[in-house]
C-alpha cells in the first residue's frame, strides 16, 4: 500500500503563462475574447454614425441583439467544434466568421445587410469566447488555469476601454467603415497566427450529435429577453421576460433528461455541484449588466463630461480585471474558498453603495466614492471569478466533458448578460423621470440579488478545491 502523501499542487507563474512556450498561445486565447468584448463597445460608439449615413435608426437596438443571439448559439458549439474539427480549424472558424462578417459590415450600403454582417461576426464571436475558455483547459498546464482564466476574463474589462475608444476615435473621423475593415484585419492576421502557434489536440473519436433542441430554446429565450428592451414597459417587455424566463427553464429541463447535450453531464448529476458554479458565475455576471447605465448616470446626476463618464463606467471592469490578476495566486484551499464566497457579497456591497450614494447634485467628494464603490463592485467579480472557473475546469476527467465545462462558462455569461441587460433598461424605465431613483433602484435591486447569490458561491466553494485534489493525484 502506497503511504506517500499526495505532492502539494503547485500553481504557475505569469512568467511562465506568458513565457515563450505558453505566452504565444495565451496570446491567441486572450485576443479572441479581446476582439469579442471590444467589439460590443466599439459598435456602440460608431451606431450614431452609421445611422446618421446608411439610416435605419428603427433597428438601432437591433444590431447588438442580433449579434448576441447568434453569439450564445455559437458558443453552444464550442465543445463539439472543438471535438470534430480540432483546435486550429475551430480558431480559424471562428476568426474566419468573424472576419467575413466585419467585412459584410464594412460595405454595407443599409442597416438591414449591416444586421446580416452583425449576425456573421457574433457566430464568430461566440465561438472566439468559448475557445478562449475551453481552450485554456486543454491546451495549458493544469497549474496556469487560474492564470490563465484571469487573463482571458479581463479582456472584457479591457475590451469596455479599447472600444469605446477606438470607436469614439473613428466616429469622430466619420470612418465608421475603416473600423469594422480594421476588425476584418486584425482577424486575418490572427488565423496567421492560429496556424503557428495553436497546439493541434486530438479530435474525439466518437461523432457528437448536434444539440438542436437546446439551441433553439436557448437562442430563442435570449432573443426574447433582448427584445424586451426594445419595448417601453408595460405588457410587452413583461410578457418577453417571462417567455425568456420559461424558455430558459425548458433548457435546463431538456438538458436534464437529454443524452444530447450543451453543458457536461456532470451538472445535473447526483452530489454534483458545477450547477452552483454555473449560477455563482451568473450572479457575477449580473453585476456586470449595471455598467451600460454607469455613464448615464455620471453625465445627468454628476454633471460629468462623457469622456470621465465613460471612465466611470469603466471603474467596475477594471477592479475586476485588476482584483482577479491577484485572486488569480491564491492556491491554498481556505484562501481559494474564502475568495469564492466572499466574491458575490463583494459585488453586493459596492453595488448597493453606489445605489446609497445616489443623490441630487453630488458634491466631489461624492463623486469620488462612486469610482470608489464601483471599483469594489468589479473586484468582487475579480475574487471569485477565476476559481469557480478552474472548479468547472476541474470537474471532469474527460476531456469532452472538460470542453463541455469549460465552454459553459462562457455561455453562462453570455446568458446572463442578456438578461441584465434586459432587467436594467426595465428598473431604469420604472425610474420614472428621476435619474437618480432610477439609479437607486436599479443598482439597489442588483445589489440585492448579488447578496442572495453569495449562496451559490457557499455551496461552489464546496468544489473549488478540487483542483488540488485532482492534481496531487495525477502527480
Amino acid at each position: 500500500m502506497n503511504t506517500t502523501p499526495p505532492a502539494p499542487f503547485v500553481a504557475g507563474t505569469w512568467r511562465e503563462l506568458l513565457g515563450p512556450r505558453s505566452g504565444p498561445v495565451a496570446l491567441v486565447l486572450a485576443g479572441g475574447v479581446l476582439l469579442e468584448a471590444s467589439t460590443v463597445y466599439l459598435t456602440t460608439s460608431l451606431l450614431p454614425t452609421i445611422v446618421a449615413d446608411i439610416g435605419g435608426e428603427q433597428f438601432y437596438a437591433w444590431t447588438m441583439t442580433t449579434f448576441l443571439v447568434a453569439s450564445v448559439v455559437t458558443s453552444m458549439l464550442v465543445s463539439r467544434t472543438l471535438a470534430t474539427r480540432g483546435s486550429v480549424a475551430a480558431y480559424l472558424t471562428a476568426f474566419g466568421l468573424f472576419g467575413l462578417g466585419s467585412v459584410v459590415c464594412a460595405l454595407a450600403p443599409s442597416m438591414p445587410l449591416l444586421l446580416l454582417g452583425r449576425t456573421v461576426q457574433g457566430l464568430g464571436g461566440g465561438l472566439l469566447a468559448g475557445l478562449g475558455y475551453a481552450l485554456i483547459q486543454r491546451a495549458l498546464p493544469e497549474r496556469l488555469w487560474a492564470k490563465g482564466v484571469a487573463l482571458v476574463s479581463a479582456m472584457w474589462g479591457v475590451g469596455n476601454i479599447v472600444g469605446p475608444a477606438v470607436g469614439g476615435l473613428f466616429a469622430q473621423l466619420d470612418a465608421w467603415r475603416l473600423a469594422f475593415g480594421a476588425l476584418a484585419l486584425v482577424a486575418a492576421l490572427d488565423m496567421v497566427l492560429v496556424v503557428r502557434v495553436i497546439p493541434r489536440l486530438e479530435r474525439s473519436a466518437q461523432r457528437q450529435p448536434l444539440p438542436v433542441r437546446s439551441l433553439v430554446l436557448l437562442g430563442a429565450a435570449v432573443a426574447s429577453v433582448s427584445v424586451a428592451g426594445i419595448f417601453d414597459v408595460g405588457g410587452l417587455v413583461v410578457a418577453a421576460l417571462v417567455l425568456g424566463a420559461v424558455l430558459v427553464m425548458g433548457f435546463v429541463r431538456h438538458e436534464r433528461r437529454s443524452s444530447t447535450s450543451v453543458l457536461p453531464a456532470a451538472t445535473f448529476a447526483p452530489g454534483s455541484r458545477l450547477v452552483w458554479v454555473y449560477l455563482a458565475v451568473a450572479v457575477l455576471a449580473l453585476g456586470v449588466g449595471t455598467e451600460a447605465f454607469i455613464p448615464l448616470v455620471g453625465q445627468e446626476t454628476g454633471s460629468m463630461t462623457p469622456f470621465l463618464a465613460g471612465f466611470l463606467g469603466a471603474a467596475l471592469s477594471l477592479g475586476w480585471s485588476v482584483v482577479q490578476v491577484v485572486s488569480a495566486g491564491a492556491t491554498r484551499p481556505p484562501l481559494v474558498r474564502a475568495a469564492t464566497v466572499a466574491g458575490p457579497a463583494v459585488l453586493a456591497t459596492g453595488l448597493l453603495a453606489f445605489a446609497a450614494l445616489q443623490v441630487e447634485g453630488p458634491s466631489g467628494l461624492v463623486v469620488t466614492g462612486w469610482f470608489v464603490v464601483l471599483f469594489v463592485a468589479g473586484s468582487g467579480i475579480g475574487l471569485a471569478f477565476p476559481h469557480l472557473s478552474v472548479a468547472a475546469f476541474a470537474s471532469t476527467t474527460d476531456s469532452d466533458e472538460g470542453s463541455k465545462a469549460a465552454a459553459g462558462i462562457n455561455t453562462v455569461l453570455l446568458i446572463a448578460s442578456a438578461f441584465s441587460a434586459a432587467l436594467a433598461g426595465v428598473l431604469v424605465t420604472l425610474g420614472g423621470d428621476s435619474l437618480v431613483t432610477s439609479a437607486r433602484l436599479l443598482f439597489g435591486v442588483f445589489g440585492a440579488v448579488a447578496l442572495v447569490g453569495t449562496l451559490a458561491s457557499v455551496r461552489a466553494a464546496r468544489v473549488s478545491g478540487v483542483r488540488e485534489g485532482a492534481a496531487a493525484e495525477r502527480s
